[in-house]
């Protein structure tokens, strides 16, 4: 492997895209360390690091800090991130399902989708508009929005005139989010790796400094008084985070192998097809949408409820709205809910059984054992259904481990973030993506690649294809799966009741 990196230096066009990728990368991370002019990041500060301590408002914290790439603690420039470019690009792709023209525009080839390209932007400064509004009223009131903020002990973050502070700031903040979009589509066109997604990836990962600090202070005994965190324990943690590691990536990689065969036909004189393939079914189609959205919609309700129950003195609604904080069953509950139905959603939005049923009836491709056409289609959406079943669960697993280690176990929030949830899916998933990229650099210039044993090798082995059958494959998967999740949860049980629970 560290070879791999040393040749990737040796090769012109590929060297100049890693360095291009880093100067820019290096530029988004000075901003997120700018401040807005007219703001006193100190007591923001101070406040965050009380509330990561622990509790439903550290997580949430944690949440939106950890997608800003610490922007928003700071009250940078960048304090609202490459988010609103998400949110739009992500409204827009299921627009495009339900909308006539947007999926006109979608088959218009590139005309079409520069112009999608160019409503996506759009739609972007328009978010950025309102939640630039929003965090800066929460700023001038942090009360309102950040419970057991007080004025008189923290200070006052805010200390210019009110009108020219949302003015100038509201400007900046979208100006630096459009900045982080051109960043993010210049890294992808003449850098490597993709571009928003190494944006929010380096984000995610400038915390590990602070998060190497609270593991040190965590294991650490206090003035020779034992916390009853210990080597031993530490080696549980890390032994814990392996596991979820090594099933993020088994997950992420993993795939459902449909053969595939070719009808032979002859083109004059030559006998073209009859040979056989596969046709790949990623076990975690939807990604990491399906965390995302259910995260951003539980949201609202705690909140709405609570306000609407204080202002109207129902206390019905003020204790239903306690129960949809995280670290509560109900929440938990419509958590798990939430992610089924996005995962099934984007499935239903975006994989198109008919329309791959049809391709390979038109190139003279058929599964076998499967008749073509409409057959075709009901056994790949039948199949994709089992699958995304299992991603969904396993989504479920991990986006729920580090409030198991944050209010079971009383692990720091900086600490847990890096043992699952968004973050750790997001930083494995783009980490293997740019791997990907490189390693097509390198076998191109006949380089070795990443991988020179296993299944799949560089040009040092053979590359082999798929050993035994694709059942065979969705067996594995089908035993893989649950014993990964038994694996989590019982390493996660066990260090609790053995090892912390005194």
């Amino acid at each position: 492997m560290f070879s791999a990196f040393t040749n990737s230096l040796k090769i012109p066009e590929l060297r100049s895209r890693i360095f291009y990728t880093l100067s820019l990368l290096f530029v988004a991370r000075v901003g997120a360390h700018i401040p807005l002019p007219g703001i006193d990041p100190q007591p923001l500060q101070q406040f965050f690091a009380d509330q990561s301590s622990g509790g439903a408002g550290g997580a949430l914290v944690g949440l939106y800090n950890m997608f800003t790439g610490g922007a928003l603690v700071k009250g940078a420039v960048f304090a609202l991130g490459i988010m609103p470019y998400i949110s739009a690009s992500i409204i827009f792709q299921l627009m495009t399902a339900v909308v006539p023209q947007l999926s006109r525009l979608q088959h218009e080839g590139d005309v079409g989708r520069q112009k999608l390209t160019q409503y996506t932007r759009y739609a972007t400064v328009l978010i950025c508009l309102v939640q630039g509004a929003l965090l800066l009223a929460a700023l001038e009131n942090p009360g309102r929005l950040f419970p057991g903020y007080d004025v008189n002990h923290y200070g006052s973050i805010v200390i210019m005139n009110q009108w020219t502070f949302m003015f100038t700031s509201i400007v900046i903040m979208t100006a630096g989010t459009m900045l982080l979009m051109w960043l993010g589509e210049q890294i992808t066109q003449r850098g490597i790796g993709n571009g928003v997604s190494l944006l929010i990836t380096v984000g995610i990962l400038a915390d590990i400094p602070g998060a190497a600090q609270a593991t040190y202070r965590f294991f650490r005994p206090v003035a020779g008084v034992s916390t009853g965190h210990g080597p031993l324990q530490a080696v549980v943690m890390l032994i814990l985070f392996i596991a979820v590691t090594m099933g993020i990536i088994l997950v992420v990689q993993g795939q459902r192998k449909i053969p595939v065969q070719y009808a032979k036909r002859v083109v004059g004189n030559k006998v073209m097809g009859g040979q056989s393939s596969f046709l790949p079914l990623k076990v975690n189609y939807s990604g990491v949408m399906p965390v995302i959205f259910a995260s951003a919609i539980l949201l609202f309700p705690q909140q709405i409820l609570s306000q609407v129950g204080a202002w109207l003195n129902l206390k019905f609604l003020i204790e239903f709205s306690e129960n949809l904080i995280r670290g509560h069953w109900v929440y938990y509950g419509g958590y798990t809910m939430l992610i089924l139905f996005f995962s099934y959603f984007w499935v239903s939005v975006m994989f198109k059984p008919i329309q791959i049923a049809d391709d390979l009836k038109k190139y003279g491709g058929y599964i076998p054992g499967v008749r073509p056409g409409e057959p075709t289609a009901k056994f790949l959406d039948f199949v994709m259904t089992r699958l995304t079943l299992a991603g969904a669960i396993f989504l479920t697993i991990i986006a729920v481990m580090p409030d198991v280690l944050l209010f079971e176990l009383n692990v720091p929030q900086r600490i847990a973030v890096f043992f699952g949830g968004t973050g750790m899916l997001i930083t494995v998933g783009v980490i293997l993506d740019t791997m990907k990229q490189v390693e097509t650099f390198l076998l191109q210039r006949h380089y070795d690649g990443f991988l020179k044993k296993g299944r799949i090798r560089a040009r040092s082995g053979a590359v082999q294809g798929m050993t035994g059958d694709a059942l065979s494959h969705d067996a594995v998967m089908k035993i893989a799966l649950p014993m990964l999740g038994l694996l989590v949860l019982g390493l996660t049980i066990w260090a609790y009741k053995v090892f912390l629970v005194k």
